[in-house]
């Protein structure tokens, strides 16, 4: 599944660790195929889940957060993953839009 409404950007801490997040803002109407975007991701981390999910501090390795906006007649989803640097790459490899050979 290539990923048509969630953009995802990255960063790391400088070790290991990186944090990744996806938007979308769409109308309403779009809201529901924004969903399905959201759980095939989630799916991916889950069954490609480095460890346990939840915060660092509480002994996590991965965790996730989202979060949804109403914008009036639009709607702002965002979706945060943190986790080892290898995980996170290869998870945006698997939703990446195939090379255009550009």
């Amino acid at each position: 599944m290539t990923l048509r409404y969630l953009t995802f950007t990255a960063d790391d801490d400088g070790g290991d660790r990186g944090c990744w997040e996806a938007m979308a803002s769409t109308p309403h109407a779009a809201l529901p195929e924004v969903r399905q975007e959201i759980a095939a991701v989630l799916r991916w981390a889950e069954q490609h889940a480095p460890g346990p999910q939840g915060p660092e501090e509480d002994g996590g390795t991965w965790d996730v957060f989202s979060h949804t906006q109403d914008e009036g007649r639009w709607v702002t989803v965002t979706v945060t993953l943190t986790g080892p640097l290898a995980w996170g790459a290869s998870l945006l490899a698997r939703f990446a839009p195939p090379d255009s050979g550009d």
